[in-house]
């Protein structure tokens, strides 16, 4: 059976709704369990319900401001020791098993801050001790033991501290000054450290040495030889990407940065879910007024319409569980926005559709010029609100920009929404009504004939 192109496309249409309405759903409705699909595709795991994210403002939880001082760090420094404090705070984070935190830092002047957001923390105390922490390097030597026959391998067993600590470690630095010209990271020693370092290296020549920051494993390097003057390289497979992050773990130990709190706000989680409801309230009425507006005015176009509307709001909350988004209350005032944005392409292609029909051309030709014609309008109007979304989102970080999170969260939701507006609108709304959309042609009218 040969398929027509709209044919095709609704197929189509009809695969990503399913899929969109099985990513959206929760797993059990009431008693009812919905049936899940074996299928795991890197941190997507499509056999359990990804659920939606959601950020501190709806969630609860505790904000937190840190001070870093940098007394004792060198002016060019400043911005790598930050970052190094950023990383060490954010493994913390992790492993204290907060899930959808966020950490930022802000500049101004001499004043280095950072920014914790932790979304349903319940022990604000043990959390504010944690992070409080000055991060601890030491360099470490792997034990092995020796398996029970010849055949079986030595198992890991632990490490063995040595007297080598952060403290003694002045810096590391990506560097290329290596065998093969590739990334690597270069440390250096201060004077309290070399003759430690020269002791063991001299002893453990083709051995591993390990490097544990918060008595977590950050690299492991093999000795190829001694090394006397304080100045080693960590070689290996790195990319530069690689090999800048290990620069900055090591940083985090070898830098002396302490923190302290500027201050911490607990956000109940009762805060958020009387917001969110409000919201989702607001949002129920302004699509009911919508979609009344749409039928109301177009008649069985706005119903077609309307369809594409409520898929829009499908694929949208599917992709926001996929990439995920964490939704905050300015995110979904972003979402609610892009509604609006979602209608307005179908206004412009339905009154260019009036237009191409009083002209006197029959309801199929009218269709597909409305589309074509109007897409110019769209794609302006869409182009504008892109650009002001991405100044909004400041993906790059620029200080002259927002950075704060409560406007991004708005700008990234209203960017996506955008684009999800623009494929339902263009391909999923057109094909709808080329399938199931029958118009009529309004007879041309014929000028008054005057006798000769």
């Amino acid at each position: 059976m040969n398929l027509s192109k709209p044919q095709k496309v609704f197929i189509f249409i009809c695969i990503i709704t399913f899929f969109s309405l099985y990513l959206a759903l929760p797993a059990k409705i009431g008693n009812f369990n919905i049936p899940r699909i074996n299928f795991k595709i890197g941190n997507w795991d499509l056999s359990k319900e990804i659920e939606l994210k959601q950020g501190l403002d709806i969630k609860g939880g505790l904000q937190i401001i840190l001070t870093a001082d940098m007394k004792e760090i060198k002016a060019e420094d400043h911005s790598t020791a930050l970052e190094s404090v950023k990383t060490v705070i954010g493994r913390r984070i992790d492993l204290y098993g907060v899930s959808e935190s966020g950490i930022k830092t802000a500049v101004s002047g001499n004043d280095y801050r950072l920014i914790l957001e932790l979304p349903g923390v319940t022990d604000p105390q043990k959390a504010l001790d944690l992070i409080g922490q000055t991060a601890k390097m030491e360099f470490a030597l792997p034990e092995y033991t020796s398996g029970k026959t010849a055949t079986q391998e030595a198992v890991f067993s632990g490490f063995k501290s040595t007297n080598l600590t952060g403290a003694d470690l002045a810096k590391a630095a990506v560097t290329f000054e290596t065998e093969n010209r590739q990334p690597g990271v270069a440390l250096t020693f201060k004077e309290s450290g070399k003759t430690k370092f020269a002791k063991l290296t001299k002893e453990n020549i083709g051995k591993q040495i390990s490097i544990l920051l918060d008595e977590y494993p950050v690299t492991t390097a093999t000795v190829q030889t001694e090394i006397p003057d304080g100045n080693a390289q960590i070689t290996g497979s790195f990319t530069i990407d690689e090999a800048k992050a290990l620069a900055v773990q090591l940083n985090a130990g070898a830098l002396p940065v302490p923190v302290s709190i500027l201050s911490q706000k607990n956000i109940p989680a009762t805060l958020g879910a009387d917001s969110i409801q409000k919201s989702i309230t607001a949002g129920a009425i302004g699509l009911f007024m919508v979609i009344f507006f749409m039928i109301g005015n177009y008649g069985r176009m706005g119903v077609i319409a309307s369809i594409g509307l409520v898929l829009y709001g499908l694929f949208t909350l599917a992709l926001y569980k996929l990439i995920p988004v964490v939704l905050s209350l300015p995110g979904i005032a972003g979402f609610l926005l892009s509604v609006g944005m979602a209608v307005d392409s179908n206004i412009l292609i339905f009154e260019r559709y009036k237009e191409e029909i009083r002209s006197g051309r029959t309801w199929q030709v009218a269709l597909e010029l409305a589309f074509g014609r109007a897409w110019d309008s769209i794609k302006d109007a869409n182009t504008a609100t892109i650009i002001t979304g991405f100044i909004l989102f400041n993906p790059l970080d620029w200080n002259f920009l927002n950075t704060s999170g409560a406007v991004r969260g708005f700008a990234l939701t209203l960017i996506l929404g955008i684009f999800i507006s623009l494929f339902t609108g263009i391909v999923v709304t057109r094909n709808l009504l080329r399938l199931f959309y029958k118009g009529k042609t309004l007879p041309t009218k014929i000028p008054n004939t005057q006798s000769l």
